[in-house]
């Protein structure tokens, strides 16, 4: 079937030569995607930034997040009107409205199919408008990876404080009332920490302490905070369920399994655990 050509979607009167596209990619601390769906402010935070070369040039911006998937999927992330130009360099030196007459609906909704050539994330949009096209439109907001399965979780901090921030309702009904051991895995140096989720506290608090604290509380996870600083942890730090159980089961037996785990990953010996 031919693809719809993104030019069927723009409004009339459309002129692509007032507009530069911003595709927002993965600045090695955030995925845009995850911004644009839990924080307005500082999506229109990256729509301001200004890196070395006065980029966003002209009248409007039209915003795209990257897929964390899929680099050839793009979420729509709206059309801003460019107000104010400032000259400082590295800093949110553009003033900017968001233009909601302007495919104000499609905004988290509309997604794009466009393979990006090169590497410059800002792009007249006359040269690459006619390569993109409509790859499917929801009929919500998008808000983020669906809750995978108790037995599919492998994500990183970022992820998860993206999930809490927005009280994802799938991953918290999943999770708050439920018992487990979780493993936190350092991706670079594959050190680990078994922790677990007993007594009124579910998953979905102890996850949320972690994603607010980054530590826990833990003093091994403290000490590694301290030494490779936040980003380091929000990119490099992956959470996964080991074990869960229903919140009627005992907690001795959610300590003894924790005990185990812990055994069976060295995550004392090798890892972060100091008990």
């Amino acid at each position: 079937m031919e693809a719809i050509p993104l030019t069927a979607l723009l409004p009339e009167g459309f002129d692509p030569k007032q507009y530069k596209v911003h595709f927002a990619v993965w600045n090695q601390i955030k995925h845009p995607i995850d911004v644009l769906t839990s924080n307005e402010e500082e999506w229109k935070g990256w729509n301001s930034w200004r890196s070395v070369k006065d980029d966003f040039n002209r009248d409007f911006i039209f915003s795209i997040a990257q897929d964390k998937h899929d680099p050839t999927l793009w979420l729509f992330g709206g059309i801003w009107e460019v107000l104010e130009r400032r000259p400082t360099q590295q800093a949110e030196s553009y003033s900017v409205t968001l233009r909601e007459d302007l495919m104000g609906p499609f905004i988290r909704r509309l997604w794009i199919r466009h393979h990006r050539s090169g590497r410059n994330i800002r792009r007249r949009m006359e040269s690459v408008l006619p390569a993109m096209t409509v790859s499917s439109i929801f009929e919500e907001p998008f808000a983020g990876d669906p809750f995978p399965g108790h037995d599919r979780i492998n994500h990183s901090l970022a992820d998860l404080q993206a999930i809490v921030s927005q009280s994802r309702a799938d991953w918290r009904i999943a999770l708050e009332s439920m018992k487990g051991v979780y493993v936190i895995h350092d991706k670079e140096t594959g050190r680990r920490y078994v922790g677990s989720a007993y007594g009124d506290t579910g998953i979905w608090q102890r996850w949320t302490t972690c994603a607010d604290t980054l530590h826990g509380g833990n003093v091994g996870l403290k000490a590694l905070l301290e030494e490779k600083g936040a980003e380091y942890y929000r990119t490099n730090m992956r959470f996964a369920l080991l074990e869960y159980w229903s919140m009627r089961t005992d907690d001795n037996h959610v300590l003894e399994r924790e005990s185990y785990w812990k055994d069976v990953l060295h995550a004392r010996s090798l890892g972060h655990n100091k008990n």
